[in-house]
């Protein structure tokens, strides 16, 4: 019987144990940052290869509002959260937001240009994408999950940002709010 006690026990532990590690390991929910917390948004580094544009440089869009999504296309929380992403460079786009698809592969199959191409035309996104092979922007955002999503003021901050799927009024809102604001490139602040 004591030793019934004592397996169950270690079996208590060990459920604790993996629920501490997962809590740990979950990805932190992100939000709206104080402007004085905001920090100046990196440029785009690395890219390999821009799709359904020209290579973009976040210092030409100063006075617009950037959405920057990490992404890869065999993710199925990427593929859940890009409706989202669609809907808004869709409703937003000739309202000052741009959206660019920063693909940064999870395996080495998704490096295939000619797979991220098909996958582009498949999901039919029209919105910039910006493929990562090497990481490059990733480790500029200091990024770490897929989807991840950062609003860019237009003053060129990140001021927003969540990961995994999720909070898409929220972030909806941040984009209208951003939007909204005067912008000093334009002339307005």
């Amino acid at each position: 019987m004591r030793i019934t006690r004592l397996h169950a026990l270690f079996a208590v532990a060990a459920i604790a144990a993996s629920a501490g590690a997962l809590t740990f390991a979950a990805p932190p929910f992100g939000g709206d940052r104080p402007v004085n917390a905001a920090r100046a948004a990196p440029e785009f580094q690395h890219i390999d290869t821009w799709l359904n544009s020209p290579p973009l440089k976040l210092e030409d869009l100063r006075g617009q509002v950037v959405l920057v999504d990490f992404w890869t296309y065999t993710c199925i929380n990427c593929l859940n959260h890009l409706p989202h992403v669609k809907e808004w460079h869709e409703k937003y786009k000739d309202k000052g937001l741009t959206v660019v698809g920063v693909h940064t592969p999870e395996f080495a199959f998704e490096k295939s240009t000619r797979n991220v191409k098909e996958a582009v035309q498949r999901l039919q996104i029209k919105h910039a994408v910006a493929q990562d092979n090497s990481y490059g922007t990733w480790k500029a955002f200091n990024n770490q999950y897929w989807p991840a999503v950062y609003l860019i003021d237009k003053e060129g901050r990140i001021v927003y940002s969540h990961f995994g799927e999720g909070s898409y009024g929220a972030t909806e809102k941040k984009i209208q709010a951003l939007l909204a604001e005067p912008s000093a490139a334009t002339g307005g602040g």
